[in-house]
């Protein structure tokens, strides 16, 4: 998967899906991915996640894949056509622009019929996933009712839900015994509370690098959107992915935005951008219409923070701490 889609469907035709953003981005050799797509000739000024997601589909032997033609990276569709190119069955998918609830249940019921699966076995299936998708639920609470779990471990069970790591039950115990040893622990107590919204990180350590200092995070956006918090209340798979809000438009995403920087109390966000993305022009927006200190940061190849980044981010920080202690 280039993304995140309907994994219920797969699940019901006998696939294991598997997130290629998680293979490149775990890899210890994440950057000989992106090497074999500028050497196949992706140029240097595009998104280092295609050029990743490539390199990773063909090193480790990907003979199919679903590519989200509508509502994910612009680029995708050239990604798709040069994955045929290299002998790479594909399966096109889309999140409608117009995201009405008619639309995206036909385009899951034409993934359906592509995979010759009924609704029934999809929604056992659903049901299954979302059994652990509220553990994924209880370890985000942990993170910002009981503090007890910390940024990075509600990246990492959150993100892994996009494709339970290939194997559910497996997951499902990991899971378990993750909340289980969480809940022993004291409380984190940090000053600061904040948001991570945006795609998940190329520099996961933004986690430690931040919370070093007198700040937690509770929150990440994407992330927790691809545990579906919200689909376990959902009447069927239609309604979940209809509320699902990363592949529509901006404004419909700020609501939810709204609702949870309100709920966990936060005093300010990092918004992560990949370079050479569109979702960067996003920022625009999003500053204009939340009513919090939010600071930008753009990553690119590397997956550690670079020195100008750690500046920005100390000196974000220090503003938030001085605008808490003059209130």
């Amino acid at each position: 998967m280039t993304t995140t889609v309907p994994i219920e469907v797969l699940i019901a035709a006998g696939y294991t899906p598997v997130d290629l953003n998680n293979v490149f981005v775990v890899s210890d050799n994440y950057l000989k991915y992106i090497d074999m797509a500028e050497k196949d000739g992706f140029p240097k000024s595009m998104c280092t996640w295609i050029k990743g997601l490539y390199g990773a589909c063909l090193e480790n032997g990907i003979k199919e894949v679903i590519g989200v033609m509508e509502g994910d990276c612009s680029n995708t569709k050239a990604l798709i056509e040069v994955l045929q190119l290299k002998g790479i069955k594909v399966h096109p998918f889309s999140f409608p622009h117009s995201h009405t609830l008619e639309d995206v249940e036909r385009e899951i019921k034409k993934l359906m019929d592509h995979f010759n699966v009924e609704e029934s076995e999809v929604e056992t299936v659903r049901k299954r996933l979302n059994e652990v998708r509220a553990l994924g639920k209880e370890i985000d609470e942990l993170t910002y009712i009981d503090c007890k779990a910390n940024g990075f471990e509600n990246h990492l069970h959150q993100v892994s839900l996009s494709d339970f790591n290939g194997d559910i039950d497996v997951f499902e115990a990991d899971l378990k015994k993750a909340i289980n040893e969480i809940k022993t622990r004291e409380s984190i107590n940090k000053k600061l509370r904040l948001g991570y919204i945006g795609v998940p990180p190329m520099t996961a350590d933004i986690y430690d690098f931040v919370e070093n200092f007198n700040a937690h995070f509770v929150y990440n956006e994407v992330q927790r959107e691809f545990a579906f918090p919200r689909g376990i209340e959902a009447k069927n798979i239609y309604e979940q992915y209809y509320d699902y809000t990363y592949p529509y438009n901006t404004e419909f995403r700020i609501l939810e935005l709204k609702k949870q920087v309100e709920e966990r109390k936060l005093d300010g966000i990092i918004h992560y951008t990949q370079a050479f993305c569109y979702r960067a022009v996003e920022d625009i927006i999003i500053k204009n219409k939340l009513d919090i200190p939010i600071l930008n940061i753009e990553g690119d190849k590397l997956n550690t923070l670079d020195a100008r980044t750690k500046l920005r981010l100390e000196a974000f920080l220090d503003m938030l701490l001085d605008l808490k202690e003059a209130n």
